[in-house]
């Protein structure tokens, strides 16, 4: 007769430290077959075969198994619908429970509730657990009891509500005894999932007590190292988000505001249907007349609009799967108001191209930049590339590193600033 386990999945939590679910998986009682698969569904949905996200997962599980292997155990990375292999695992093992954290995506959802139905129907409790953010779901409410739509009294009450209880730090290694031993798998490679290896190497994340010490200062200017450079294992769960807020409560206010960011977009997922939609947060910003115009939609993704920030900003992208937050709003500004592009083109843009795209924030972001949010910046705000230029690269090191050509005499704006400016305070008051 097979044995009795339990297995843990990873999903957005690829470490063995601090992981909620893990943590209970272990004091089960059972034996902890822990496992990755590979998504064919989502795997479908990648245009490109130097896809850097890919690889910096498949980085990320070679960690985990290392660390896996330290205790006698090994982590089985799977490639597949995650249906069907289900089927094969509950065929394969004697599995009396599944542990997992919390997915709030769309996709995520629908597809836990198929393995958890399929589970159930194999007499396997399906378990998940909170883990990617500090507050989830209706956590955090205002006094009449609806979810916040503003980030400032969001953070406010958060900040509130925070007990240490929330931090916890849901140890593994006392209980490494409890993983499934003396077993040892074949990793899949990167050319057998479809894809091949790209320039993205995966580092341990840390945090640089230089960089948090000068956030506030430094962070809104591209050319510094400014930025804590963790929001891709943040995406990943290669990091825990609860240690980072002890670490931020030091002193580190603006980090920390950073952080409650990414919950705050979490809970407009979590109780907006509308933005999983594809539609606006508000409404009628879906009555826009949008130009969508293709051509000029290349050139900014392409970085060739002949305004340097921007240009540098979309090049950056191309290049490295990363942009600097600031220049993000930048670009993005530019995008719907200046070319009236629709901002659902360059969210999906960005959703192909950033390291740490999370469909919360990068919605989150969008919408903001288009008017069309929550906590959004008002319609009439325009950024304007030259004076956020200004602002943040005045010395031009970014432009320069990234837009070498920008003071030649054949390098000029695709358009008048000021007339797309006009232009786009019409059509968003027509609305």
């Amino acid at each position: 007769m097979k044995r009795e386990i339990a297995i843990f999945w990873y999903r957005r939590d690829l470490r063995v430290t601090d992981n909620v679910a893990l943590h209970f998986a272990l004091q089960s009682g059972l034996p902890i077959l822990p496992i990755f698969i590979f998504d064919e569904n989502i795997l479908q949905r990648l245009d490109d075969k130097l896809d850097r996200r890919v690889d910096f997962i498949h980085q990320s599980l070679q960690n985990v198994k290392a660390g896996l292997r330290k205790v006698g155990s090994d982590l089985l990375v799977l490639h597949g619908q995650p249906k069907a292999v289900w089927e094969k695992i509950f065929t394969e093992y004697q599995v009396k429970a599944v542990f997992s954290n919390h997915d709030y995506e769309k996709y995520g959802m629908e597809r836990d509730s198929e393995i958890a139905s399929l589970a159930n129907s194999h007499n396997v409790s399906f378990k998940s657990f909170k883990d990617q953010c500090i507050f989830e779901k209706t956590e955090i409410l205002s006094g009449s009891g609806t979810p916040y739509t503003v980030f400032s009294p969001y953070a406010r009450k958060w900040k509130e509500t925070l007990t240490k209880d929330f931090l916890a730090d849901y140890q593994i290694m006392p209980f490494a005894a409890n993983f499934l031993k003396e077993i040892n798998f074949e990793m899949p490679s990167m050319q057998q999932l479809g894809f091949q290896n790209t320039d993205m190497k995966f580092v341990a994340p840390t945090v640089d007590q230089d960089i948090i010490n000068k956030y506030k200062e430094q962070r809104d200017f591209p050319a510094i190292a400014g930025t804590t450079r963790l929001s891709v294992h943040l995406r990943f769960g290669t990091v825990s988000i609860r240690q980072l807020v002890k670490i931020a409560q030091t002193g580190h206010e603006s980090w920390l505001n950073e952080l409650i960011w990414r919950d705050f977009y979490f809970n407009i997922l979590a109780n907006f249907s509308q933005i999983s939609l594809g539609k606006s947060f508000k409404s009628q910003y879906d009555n826009i007349k949008w130009r969508n115009n293709e051509g000029e939609f290349e050139k900014w993704c392409t970085g060739y609009t002949g305004f340097p920030i921007i240009d540098a900003g979309m090049r950056e992208l191309n290049n490295t799967g990363f942009m600097h937050n600031r220049v993000r709003m930048i670009v993005a500004s530019f995008l719907c108001k200046d070319l009236l592009i629709d901002w659902r083109w360059g969210e999906q843009y960005f959703a192909q191209k950033l390291n740490d795209f999370d469909f919360s924030a990068n919605n989150g972001g969008w919408q903001w930049a288009s008017g069309s949010g929550c906590d959004a910046a008002p319609y009439f705000r325009v950024f304007n590339p030259d004076s956020q230029t200004l602002k943040f690269d005045k010395d031009l090191k970014y432009i320069r590193k990234w837009v070498p050509e920008f003071n030649s005499l054949d390098y000029k704006p695709m358009l008048d600033h000021k007339m797309a400016r006009d232009r786009a305070l019409k059509v968003y008051k027509d609305k």
